[in-house]
């Protein structure tokens, strides 16, 4: 369970960035290379290359490389341990609000008949 946690933290510390947000929705359309990725963002490739630490690190991204060029594409994996917590906490939520609703039914029904 500690490495899941783990998994599930580095995954919304990635997630946490706008620039590593931005990058996995362009990785959504197809795979793309470092440099092209990092066009966009007006930083040095340096520090661009340590958002991609960090995405891959969180396993939301996996590179390849291809001669001196490297290749980026998004990791499914990652993206579906996140969508998994998400909808356990929704229906958590969800189902606490209903016994809520519930409860309020209750004191207003048993305020109308006294």
């Amino acid at each position: 369970m500690p490495n899941k946690q783990k998994n599930l933290d580095e995954i919304f510390h990635a997630l946490s960035d706008p620039t590593r947000r931005a990058v996995l929705r362009r990785l959504s359309r197809g795979c793309g290379t470092v440099t092209a990725l990092a066009e966009p963002f007006d930083m040095a490739l340096p520090s661009f290359v340590q958002h991609m630490k960090v995405l891959e690190d969180s396993g939301l991204i996996y590179s390849k490389k291809k001669g001196r060029v490297r290749f980026c594409y998004i990791g499914p994996k990652a993206l579906k341990t996140a969508e998994r917590w998400l909808t356990k906490q929704r229906d958590i939520w969800e189902r606490r609000l209903d016994q809520f609703d519930e409860y309020v039914l209750k004191l207003k029904n048993k305020e109308n008949s006294e």
